[in-house]
């Protein structure tokens, strides 16, 4: 049996029960139903969900303020990391961003995430400082890319 296809498409209300699920499967200090309630209320967000055939297995959000982007989570389930869903994932969010007039993109990322820090720095993204203790346990780099409306940033993207 081959790899289940994963279709990436925006988060609903719906989906929140799994969502939330996965995010405190994962992370330390999860958010909870509310915060993401309130974040796909707002205006200048979008949300996504990764989702196989049975599940959700990534999701991720994106705020687009003036001409920048902050990714605001992204997250992959660890059965289905190393397969591609986190670049689909961040390339869909990347693209959202640019159709809201986004020209840099910015995220914080654990310093230890080896695999993501990978991830992000294959998509341009490159680190530019530290917020300490950003994690409670672990500090933040803090990452960005600049002029992502570039063709040639965007080919790399895709």
């Amino acid at each position: 049996m081959g790899t289940p296809v994963i279709t990436i498409r925006p988060m609903t209300l719906d989906d929140l029960d799994e969502v939330v699920a996965l995010e405190a499967d994962i992370q330390p200090r999860p958010w909870s139903d509310q915060v993401f309630r309130d974040e796909l209320a707002a205006d200048n967000r979008t949300y996504l969900v990764a989702a196989g055939p049975d599940a959700i297995v990534g999701f991720g959000g994106v705020m687009v303020i003036g001409d920048e982007a902050h990714i605001t989570t992204l997250l992959v389930g660890e059965e289905s990391r190393r397969r591609g869903v986190g670049r689909k994932l961040m390339s869909t969010l990347i693209e959202s961003a640019l159709t809201r007039g986004a020209h840099h993109v910015t995220l914080e990322v654990r310093s230890g995430n080896e695999a993501a820090r990978a991830l992000y720095s294959s998509l341009g993204l490159a680190p530019v400082g530290i917020r300490p203790h950003y994690y409670g346990d672990e500090d933040a780099l803090i990452l960005w890319a600049h002029d992502i409306d570039r063709p040639e940033y965007l080919e790399n993207l895709r």
